[in-house]
Protein backbone atom coordinates (compact mmCIF):
# COMPACT_ATOMS: atom_id res chain seq x y z
CA UNK A 1 0.00 0.00 0.00
CA UNK A 2 2.99 1.92 0.29
CA UNK A 3 4.79 1.42 -2.75
CA UNK A 4 6.80 4.13 -4.15
CA UNK A 5 5.03 4.41 -7.38
CA UNK A 6 3.78 6.78 -9.29
CA UNK A 7 -0.22 5.41 -11.29
CA UNK A 8 -1.29 7.44 -14.73
CA UNK A 9 -2.75 6.87 -17.71
CA UNK A 10 -3.68 7.68 -21.20
CA UNK A 11 -5.96 7.63 -23.42
CA UNK A 12 -4.36 4.43 -25.20
CA UNK A 13 -2.89 2.88 -21.89
CA UNK A 14 -2.06 2.12 -17.82
CA UNK A 15 0.73 2.77 -16.23
CA UNK A 16 3.21 3.02 -13.58
CA UNK A 17 6.48 4.69 -12.38
CA UNK A 18 8.48 2.81 -9.94
CA UNK A 19 10.58 5.20 -8.09
CA UNK A 20 12.73 2.70 -6.87
CA UNK A 21 13.74 0.83 -10.14
CA UNK A 22 13.51 4.70 -11.74
CA UNK A 23 11.50 2.77 -14.64
CA UNK A 24 7.58 3.32 -16.29
CA UNK A 25 6.01 -0.36 -16.41
CA UNK A 26 2.79 -0.91 -18.30
CA UNK A 27 0.02 -2.07 -17.18
CA UNK A 28 -3.43 -3.86 -17.79
CA UNK A 29 -6.60 -2.48 -17.23
CA UNK A 30 -6.98 -5.11 -14.32
CA UNK A 31 -3.52 -4.69 -13.18
CA UNK A 32 -3.55 -0.86 -13.11
CA UNK A 33 -6.91 -1.60 -10.80
CA UNK A 34 -5.68 -3.82 -8.46
CA UNK A 35 -2.39 -1.30 -7.90
CA UNK A 36 -5.42 1.29 -7.47
CA UNK A 37 -7.17 -0.38 -4.94
CA UNK A 38 -4.27 -0.83 -2.59
CA UNK A 39 -3.34 2.46 -3.07
CA UNK A 40 -6.65 3.78 -1.69
CA UNK A 41 -7.25 0.93 0.81
CA UNK A 42 -6.36 -1.08 4.04
CA UNK A 43 -8.94 -4.21 3.55
CA UNK A 44 -6.02 -5.68 0.80
CA UNK A 45 -7.16 -8.81 2.16
CA UNK A 46 -10.89 -8.01 -0.07
CA UNK A 47 -8.71 -8.13 -3.80
CA UNK A 48 -8.56 -11.72 -3.96
CA UNK A 49 -12.65 -11.89 -4.73
CA UNK A 50 -13.14 -8.59 -6.41
CA UNK A 51 -9.89 -9.30 -9.20
CA UNK A 52 -8.65 -11.70 -11.63
CA UNK A 53 -6.51 -14.03 -9.41
CA UNK A 54 -4.19 -14.18 -12.49
CA UNK A 55 -3.72 -10.22 -12.40
CA UNK A 56 -3.23 -10.61 -8.71
CA UNK A 57 -0.74 -13.38 -8.82
CA UNK A 58 1.25 -10.63 -11.54
CA UNK A 59 1.58 -8.22 -9.30
CA UNK A 60 2.67 -10.26 -6.30
CA UNK A 61 5.25 -11.42 -8.93
CA UNK A 62 6.36 -8.07 -9.46
CA UNK A 63 6.86 -7.74 -5.92
CA UNK A 64 9.16 -11.01 -6.22
CA UNK A 65 10.96 -9.18 -8.50
CA UNK A 66 11.88 -6.39 -6.29
CA UNK A 67 9.43 -3.75 -7.65
CA UNK A 68 6.63 -2.10 -5.33
CA UNK A 69 9.52 -1.32 -2.90
CA UNK A 70 8.04 1.44 -0.17
CA UNK A 71 12.07 2.21 0.06
CA UNK A 72 12.01 6.17 0.32
CA UNK A 73 15.24 7.74 0.81
CA UNK A 74 17.05 9.17 4.07
CA UNK A 75 18.72 12.00 3.13
CA UNK A 76 18.43 14.65 0.32
CA UNK A 77 22.25 14.75 -0.23
CA UNK A 78 23.97 15.41 -3.93
CA UNK A 79 26.01 13.21 -5.23
CA UNK A 80 28.24 15.66 -5.80
CA UNK A 81 29.25 17.16 -2.71
CA UNK A 82 32.24 15.19 -1.96
CA UNK A 83 34.08 15.98 -4.43
CA UNK A 84 33.03 19.38 -5.49
CA UNK A 85 36.71 20.75 -4.97
CA UNK A 86 37.55 19.07 -7.80
CA UNK A 87 35.18 20.17 -10.58
CA UNK A 88 35.40 23.62 -9.21
CA UNK A 89 39.41 23.67 -9.33
CA UNK A 90 39.52 21.92 -12.98
CA UNK A 91 36.29 22.15 -14.83
CA UNK A 92 34.66 25.17 -14.94
CA UNK A 93 32.77 25.29 -17.87
CA UNK A 94 31.88 28.56 -19.09
CA UNK A 95 32.58 32.21 -18.15
CA UNK A 96 29.89 34.99 -18.12
CA UNK A 97 30.75 38.85 -17.74
CA UNK A 98 28.76 41.56 -16.42
CA UNK A 99 30.64 44.10 -18.77
CA UNK A 100 28.00 46.70 -17.82
CA UNK A 101 25.07 47.81 -15.98
CA UNK A 102 23.38 49.90 -18.48
CA UNK A 103 21.51 49.79 -21.93
CA UNK A 104 20.24 51.81 -24.43
CA UNK A 105 16.44 50.61 -24.18
CA UNK A 106 13.93 50.41 -21.52
CA UNK A 107 11.89 47.06 -22.07
CA UNK A 108 8.82 46.67 -20.33
CA UNK A 109 9.60 43.02 -18.76
CA UNK A 110 13.23 43.77 -18.88
CA UNK A 111 14.70 42.27 -14.91
CA UNK A 112 16.27 46.12 -14.88
CA UNK A 113 12.91 47.43 -15.59
CA UNK A 114 12.48 47.70 -11.73
CA UNK A 115 9.47 45.30 -11.80
CA UNK A 116 11.77 42.67 -10.36
CA UNK A 117 13.54 42.87 -7.06
CA UNK A 118 17.08 41.92 -7.58
CA UNK A 119 18.31 44.72 -10.21
CA UNK A 120 17.76 48.27 -11.63
CA UNK A 121 19.56 49.95 -14.65
CA UNK A 122 23.14 51.62 -13.30
CA UNK A 123 25.75 53.24 -14.90
CA UNK A 124 27.96 50.57 -13.49
CA UNK A 125 30.43 48.85 -15.42
CA UNK A 126 33.32 46.54 -15.18
CA UNK A 127 36.84 47.42 -15.50
CA UNK A 128 39.33 45.75 -17.73
CA UNK A 129 41.08 44.89 -14.65
CA UNK A 130 38.30 42.63 -13.45
CA UNK A 131 37.47 40.99 -16.35
CA UNK A 132 41.18 39.61 -17.19
CA UNK A 133 41.07 38.66 -13.29
CA UNK A 134 37.81 36.32 -13.96
CA UNK A 135 39.19 35.33 -17.64
CA UNK A 136 42.24 34.39 -15.27
CA UNK A 137 40.67 32.74 -12.98
CA UNK A 138 38.05 30.80 -15.28
CA UNK A 139 41.05 29.53 -17.18
CA UNK A 140 42.90 28.19 -14.11
CA UNK A 141 39.87 26.39 -13.40
CA UNK A 142 39.10 24.91 -16.36
CA UNK A 143 42.17 22.67 -16.70
CA UNK A 144 40.21 19.60 -17.45
CA UNK A 145 38.27 21.26 -20.27
CA UNK A 146 38.90 20.96 -24.38
CA UNK A 147 36.38 23.96 -24.37
CA UNK A 148 36.41 27.26 -23.14
CA UNK A 149 33.53 29.47 -23.41
CA UNK A 150 33.74 33.26 -22.34
CA UNK A 151 30.16 35.05 -22.63
CA UNK A 152 28.98 38.91 -22.49
CA UNK A 153 25.62 40.15 -20.40
CA UNK A 154 24.39 43.12 -19.67
CA UNK A 155 22.48 45.73 -20.30
CA UNK A 156 23.15 45.73 -23.73
CA UNK A 157 26.99 44.49 -23.97
CA UNK A 158 27.78 46.61 -27.19
CA UNK A 159 27.53 49.91 -25.70
CA UNK A 160 30.92 48.25 -24.55
CA UNK A 161 32.21 47.14 -28.10
CA UNK A 162 35.43 48.35 -27.65
CA UNK A 163 36.02 46.82 -23.74
CA UNK A 164 34.59 43.16 -25.75
CA UNK A 165 37.55 43.00 -28.30
CA UNK A 166 40.18 43.72 -25.55
CA UNK A 167 38.30 40.93 -23.37
CA UNK A 168 38.21 38.65 -26.48
CA UNK A 169 41.67 38.99 -27.30
CA UNK A 170 43.00 38.29 -24.14
CA UNK A 171 41.12 35.47 -23.74
CA UNK A 172 42.49 34.00 -27.09
CA UNK A 173 45.83 34.40 -25.64
CA UNK A 174 45.32 33.01 -22.69
CA UNK A 175 42.61 29.62 -23.93
CA UNK A 176 45.64 29.24 -26.79
CA UNK A 177 45.28 25.00 -27.57
CA UNK A 178 41.46 24.89 -26.66
CA UNK A 179 38.32 24.94 -28.63
CA UNK A 180 37.42 28.80 -27.85
CA UNK A 181 33.23 30.29 -27.92
CA UNK A 182 32.61 33.86 -27.63
CA UNK A 183 28.50 34.17 -27.08
CA UNK A 184 26.95 37.73 -26.53
CA UNK A 185 23.24 38.66 -25.86
CA UNK A 186 22.24 41.88 -27.68
CA UNK A 187 18.89 43.75 -28.30
CA UNK A 188 20.77 44.50 -32.53
CA UNK A 189 20.02 48.14 -32.29
CA UNK A 190 23.69 48.76 -32.06
CA UNK A 191 25.06 46.54 -34.61
CA UNK A 192 26.94 48.41 -37.54
CA UNK A 193 29.37 46.70 -39.66
CA UNK A 194 32.85 47.35 -37.82
CA UNK A 195 31.11 45.03 -35.31
CA UNK A 196 29.83 42.20 -37.29
CA UNK A 197 33.68 42.28 -39.23
CA UNK A 198 35.31 41.98 -35.90
CA UNK A 199 32.62 39.46 -34.83
CA UNK A 200 33.08 37.34 -37.70
CA UNK A 201 36.72 37.12 -37.65
CA UNK A 202 36.66 36.05 -34.38
CA UNK A 203 33.42 33.65 -34.41
CA UNK A 204 31.38 35.43 -32.05
CA UNK A 205 27.93 34.11 -31.72
CA UNK A 206 24.84 36.36 -31.19
CA UNK A 207 21.62 35.15 -29.56
CA UNK A 208 19.10 38.02 -30.70
CA UNK A 209 16.47 39.71 -29.06
CA UNK A 210 12.92 39.50 -31.55
CA UNK A 211 10.10 39.12 -30.12
CA UNK A 212 7.51 39.13 -33.58
CA UNK A 213 6.10 41.24 -35.79
CA UNK A 214 6.75 45.30 -35.19
CA UNK A 215 3.33 45.56 -33.28
CA UNK A 216 4.35 42.83 -30.93
CA UNK A 217 7.81 43.37 -30.57
CA UNK A 218 7.37 47.35 -30.16
CA UNK A 219 5.09 46.80 -27.22
CA UNK A 220 7.78 45.75 -24.91
CA UNK A 221 11.24 46.42 -26.89
CA UNK A 222 11.47 50.03 -26.96
CA UNK A 223 14.02 53.17 -26.92
CA UNK A 224 13.88 55.03 -23.15
CA UNK A 225 11.86 57.61 -25.23
CA UNK A 226 9.14 55.02 -25.94
CA UNK A 227 9.45 53.81 -29.50
CA UNK A 228 9.93 50.59 -30.54
CA UNK A 229 12.87 49.10 -31.98
CA UNK A 230 11.78 46.68 -34.83
CA UNK A 231 12.61 48.22 -37.67
CA UNK A 232 16.14 49.57 -36.25
CA UNK A 233 16.35 45.43 -35.48
CA UNK A 234 14.99 44.54 -39.23
CA UNK A 235 17.32 47.33 -41.01
CA UNK A 236 20.86 45.76 -39.15
CA UNK A 237 19.92 42.32 -40.17
CA UNK A 238 19.07 43.41 -43.86
CA UNK A 239 22.75 44.74 -43.41
CA UNK A 240 24.05 41.79 -41.86
CA UNK A 241 22.24 39.65 -44.96
CA UNK A 242 23.93 41.46 -47.82
CA UNK A 243 27.60 42.06 -45.96
CA UNK A 244 27.70 39.03 -43.82
CA UNK A 245 25.27 35.83 -45.22
CA UNK A 246 27.52 33.19 -43.87
CA UNK A 247 27.27 35.27 -40.37
CA UNK A 248 23.48 35.94 -40.91
CA UNK A 249 23.23 31.79 -40.83
CA UNK A 250 26.35 30.29 -38.79
CA UNK A 251 26.55 33.02 -36.00
CA UNK A 252 22.78 34.49 -35.20
CA UNK A 253 20.21 32.77 -33.38
CA UNK A 254 16.55 34.37 -32.45
CA UNK A 255 15.17 34.17 -28.94
CA UNK A 256 11.64 35.49 -28.59
CA UNK A 257 10.22 36.52 -25.21
CA UNK A 258 6.49 35.42 -25.22
CA UNK A 259 4.15 37.83 -23.29
CA UNK A 260 1.14 36.47 -22.72
CA UNK A 261 -1.03 39.74 -23.49
CA UNK A 262 0.22 38.93 -27.04
CA UNK A 263 -1.35 35.98 -29.04
CA UNK A 264 0.47 32.95 -29.58
CA UNK A 265 -0.13 32.47 -32.94
CA UNK A 266 0.43 35.58 -34.35
CA UNK A 267 4.60 35.23 -32.87
CA UNK A 268 4.97 32.01 -34.28
CA UNK A 269 3.18 33.23 -37.71
CA UNK A 270 5.94 35.61 -37.81
CA UNK A 271 8.86 33.53 -37.28
CA UNK A 272 7.66 30.61 -39.35
CA UNK A 273 7.40 33.70 -42.40
CA UNK A 274 10.29 35.27 -41.40
CA UNK A 275 12.78 35.17 -43.67
CA UNK A 276 16.15 36.30 -42.05
CA UNK A 277 15.39 33.71 -39.77
CA UNK A 278 15.00 30.59 -41.79
CA UNK A 279 18.12 28.84 -41.75
CA UNK A 280 18.88 30.57 -37.72
CA UNK A 281 17.79 28.96 -34.59
CA UNK A 282 15.00 30.46 -33.43
CA UNK A 283 14.38 29.96 -29.57
CA UNK A 284 11.22 31.17 -27.02
CA UNK A 285 11.43 32.20 -23.41
CA UNK A 286 9.02 33.41 -21.05
CA UNK A 287 8.99 36.37 -19.44
CA UNK A 288 10.58 35.46 -15.92
CA UNK A 289 8.45 35.54 -12.51
CA UNK A 290 11.58 34.84 -10.48
CA UNK A 291 12.36 37.87 -7.92
CA UNK A 292 9.04 39.39 -10.14
CA UNK A 293 7.10 41.25 -8.24
CA UNK A 294 4.09 40.45 -9.58
CA UNK A 295 3.53 37.50 -11.53
CA UNK A 296 3.33 37.22 -14.79
CA UNK A 297 0.11 34.71 -15.59
CA UNK A 298 -0.57 33.38 -18.83
CA UNK A 299 -4.60 33.11 -20.44
CA UNK A 300 -6.24 29.39 -20.54
CA UNK A 301 -6.61 30.23 -24.28
CA UNK A 302 -2.78 31.23 -24.57
CA UNK A 303 -1.92 28.33 -22.74
CA UNK A 304 -4.37 25.89 -25.25
CA UNK A 305 -2.41 27.92 -28.51
CA UNK A 306 1.01 26.85 -27.07
CA UNK A 307 -0.61 22.99 -26.00
CA UNK A 308 -1.90 22.79 -29.59
CA UNK A 309 1.38 23.97 -31.09
CA UNK A 310 3.11 20.94 -28.96
CA UNK A 311 0.50 18.49 -30.28
CA UNK A 312 1.43 19.32 -33.76
CA UNK A 313 5.19 18.90 -33.24
CA UNK A 314 4.31 15.54 -31.99
CA UNK A 315 2.53 14.73 -34.91
CA UNK A 316 5.17 15.96 -37.42
CA UNK A 317 7.69 13.29 -35.05
CA UNK A 318 5.49 10.42 -35.58
CA UNK A 319 4.81 11.44 -39.41
CA UNK A 320 1.66 12.36 -39.65
CA UNK A 321 2.60 15.91 -40.28
CA UNK A 322 4.80 18.20 -42.50
CA UNK A 323 7.45 19.41 -40.01
CA UNK A 324 7.06 23.31 -42.19
CA UNK A 325 3.47 23.30 -40.37
CA UNK A 326 5.52 22.98 -37.28
CA UNK A 327 6.11 25.50 -34.74
CA UNK A 328 10.27 26.57 -34.70
CA UNK A 329 9.52 28.87 -31.27
CA UNK A 330 8.73 25.58 -29.47
CA UNK A 331 11.09 23.01 -31.38
CA UNK A 332 12.72 22.03 -28.15
CA UNK A 333 9.54 20.58 -26.72
CA UNK A 334 10.07 17.39 -28.06
CA UNK A 335 13.70 17.49 -27.28
CA UNK A 336 13.11 17.90 -23.80
CA UNK A 337 10.84 15.08 -23.55
CA UNK A 338 13.61 12.75 -25.27
CA UNK A 339 16.01 14.21 -22.15
CA UNK A 340 13.57 13.34 -19.48
CA UNK A 341 12.71 9.75 -21.20
CA UNK A 342 16.78 9.11 -21.25
CA UNK A 343 16.67 9.62 -17.51
CA UNK A 344 14.43 6.38 -17.18
CA UNK A 345 17.64 3.88 -16.24
CA UNK A 346 16.66 1.00 -14.11
CA UNK A 347 18.48 0.07 -11.06
CA UNK A 348 18.46 -1.84 -8.17
CA UNK A 349 16.82 0.80 -5.64
CA UNK A 350 16.90 4.00 -4.52
CA UNK A 351 20.06 4.65 -2.43
CA UNK A 352 19.52 5.87 1.04
CA UNK A 353 21.54 9.41 -0.23
CA UNK A 354 20.09 11.29 -2.85
CA UNK A 355 19.24 14.54 -4.28
CA UNK A 356 16.08 15.77 -6.94
CA UNK A 357 17.29 17.36 -9.76
CA UNK A 358 17.30 21.24 -10.34
CA UNK A 359 20.07 22.30 -8.85
CA UNK A 360 23.08 22.51 -10.73
CA UNK A 361 26.79 22.75 -9.34
CA UNK A 362 27.15 26.53 -9.00
CA UNK A 363 30.49 27.70 -10.29
CA UNK A 364 31.16 24.82 -12.71
CA UNK A 365 28.12 24.81 -15.15
CA UNK A 366 28.20 28.49 -15.73
CA UNK A 367 30.12 31.35 -13.82
CA UNK A 368 28.58 34.35 -13.61
CA UNK A 369 31.03 37.35 -12.94
CA UNK A 370 28.90 40.76 -11.97
CA UNK A 371 30.83 44.30 -12.99
CA UNK A 372 32.99 43.87 -9.36
CA UNK A 373 34.02 40.95 -9.58
CA UNK A 374 31.64 39.01 -8.03
CA UNK A 375 30.51 35.25 -8.68
CA UNK A 376 26.99 33.90 -8.78
CA UNK A 377 25.86 30.29 -9.86
CA UNK A 378 24.32 32.09 -13.37
CA UNK A 379 22.87 35.64 -14.45
CA UNK A 380 19.14 34.83 -13.65
CA UNK A 381 19.91 34.48 -9.77
CA UNK A 382 19.71 37.82 -7.56
CA UNK A 383 22.50 39.73 -7.10
CA UNK A 384 21.14 41.24 -4.48
CA UNK A 385 20.97 38.17 -2.38
CA UNK A 386 24.23 37.22 0.45
CA UNK A 387 23.39 33.86 -0.21
CA UNK A 388 23.44 34.10 -4.18
CA UNK A 389 27.18 35.11 -3.62
CA UNK A 390 29.13 32.14 -4.49
CA UNK A 391 32.63 34.21 -4.02
CA UNK A 392 34.85 36.58 -6.11
CA UNK A 393 38.17 37.22 -8.30
CA UNK A 394 40.02 37.97 -5.54
CA UNK A 395 38.85 35.62 -2.94
CA UNK A 396 38.17 32.84 -4.70
CA UNK A 397 34.79 30.50 -4.18
CA UNK A 398 32.90 29.85 -1.47
CA UNK A 399 32.82 26.08 -1.38
CA UNK A 400 30.78 26.26 1.81
CA UNK A 401 27.62 28.33 0.42
CA UNK A 402 28.15 26.19 -3.10
CA UNK A 403 27.54 23.19 -0.99
CA UNK A 404 24.24 24.89 0.48
CA UNK A 405 23.19 25.92 -2.73
CA UNK A 406 24.26 22.20 -4.35
CA UNK A 407 22.20 20.53 -1.65
CA UNK A 408 18.95 23.23 -1.89
CA UNK A 409 17.19 19.57 -1.14
CA UNK A 410 17.95 19.78 2.50
CA UNK A 411 15.45 22.77 3.29
CA UNK A 412 12.60 20.78 2.23
CA UNK A 413 14.11 16.82 2.89
CA UNK A 414 10.38 15.86 4.49
CA UNK A 415 8.58 16.20 1.80
CA UNK A 416 11.52 15.30 -1.12
CA UNK A 417 12.11 11.56 0.38
CA UNK A 418 8.28 10.94 -0.36
CA UNK A 419 7.81 12.51 -3.97
CA UNK A 420 7.61 10.65 -6.63
CA UNK A 421 8.87 13.37 -9.17
CA UNK A 422 12.42 14.18 -7.24
CA UNK A 423 14.44 12.40 -9.79
CA UNK A 424 12.30 15.21 -12.38
CA UNK A 425 12.72 17.97 -10.15
CA UNK A 426 13.45 21.35 -11.61
CA UNK A 427 13.95 23.75 -8.56
CA UNK A 428 17.17 25.12 -8.06
CA UNK A 429 18.22 27.56 -5.13
CA UNK A 430 16.83 30.48 -7.12
CA UNK A 431 13.52 28.41 -6.22
CA UNK A 432 14.08 29.19 -2.39
CA UNK A 433 15.55 32.53 -2.98
CA UNK A 434 13.57 34.92 -0.50
CA UNK A 435 16.61 37.65 -0.84
CA UNK A 436 17.36 38.11 3.22
CA UNK A 437 17.35 33.98 3.07
CA UNK A 438 16.46 30.51 1.84
CA UNK A 439 12.83 29.90 2.28
CA UNK A 440 11.52 26.15 2.59
CA UNK A 441 7.78 27.46 2.65
CA UNK A 442 9.08 29.85 -1.09
CA UNK A 443 10.66 26.41 -2.51
CA UNK A 444 7.34 24.00 -1.19
CA UNK A 445 5.38 26.62 -2.65
CA UNK A 446 6.84 25.93 -6.09
CA UNK A 447 5.96 21.98 -5.77
CA UNK A 448 2.61 21.03 -7.02
CA UNK A 449 4.19 22.88 -10.60
CA UNK A 450 6.81 20.19 -10.43
CA UNK A 451 4.80 17.10 -10.29
CA UNK A 452 1.97 18.26 -12.33
CA UNK A 453 4.83 19.16 -14.95
CA UNK A 454 6.47 15.81 -14.36
CA UNK A 455 3.10 14.04 -14.80
CA UNK A 456 2.17 15.67 -17.66
CA UNK A 457 5.77 14.52 -19.30
CA UNK A 458 5.02 10.81 -17.94
CA UNK A 459 1.69 10.95 -19.86
CA UNK A 460 3.21 12.80 -23.18
CA UNK A 461 6.33 10.49 -23.10
CA UNK A 462 3.75 6.97 -23.10
CA UNK A 463 1.58 8.36 -25.45
CA UNK A 464 4.28 8.94 -28.56
CA UNK A 465 5.41 5.59 -27.52
CA UNK A 466 2.17 3.99 -28.57
CA UNK A 467 2.34 6.15 -31.29
CA UNK A 468 5.68 4.70 -32.15
CA UNK A 469 7.77 7.27 -31.45
CA UNK A 470 11.55 6.46 -31.07
CA UNK A 471 12.23 7.93 -28.00
CA UNK A 472 15.87 6.05 -27.37
CA UNK A 473 14.41 3.15 -24.95
CA UNK A 474 11.20 1.32 -24.38
CA UNK A 475 8.74 0.57 -21.61
CA UNK A 476 8.22 -2.06 -20.23
CA UNK A 477 5.46 -4.48 -20.27
CA UNK A 478 5.09 -6.83 -17.47
CA UNK A 479 5.85 -9.75 -19.53
CA UNK A 480 8.98 -8.51 -20.31
CA UNK A 481 10.04 -8.27 -16.23
CA UNK A 482 12.23 -11.42 -16.14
Amino acid sequence: MNSFIHLFKTPGGHYFYDVNKNVILSLSEEQYKILEYYRKSDETDKCTSEFNAQAIESIKHLRDLGFLSEKRPKEMYHPLNDTILSHLNNKVSKITLQITKQCNLRCKYCIYSGDYENRVHSNEKMTLDTARKGIDFYIEHSKDNEKALLAFYGGEPLLEFEFIKNCVEYFEEKAEGKNIYFSLTTNATLLNEEIVEYFQKHSVHLLISLDGSSEIHNRNRVYRDDKGTFEKVLENLEMIKTKFPDFLSKNIAFNAVLDPQNEFSCVNNFFTDFELAKEASVMASQISNLYRKDTVKASKEYISEIEYEIFKIFLSELGYLDEKYTSKLLSKEYVERKVRYSRLQMRDELPDRIHHGGPCVAGVQRLFVDVDGNFYPCERVSESSPQMKIGNINDGFDVNKIKTLLNIGKLSENKCVDCWALMFCDLCAAAADDIDGLSTEKKVSKCSGVIDTADSMFKDICTLREFGAELGKEIYALDMIE
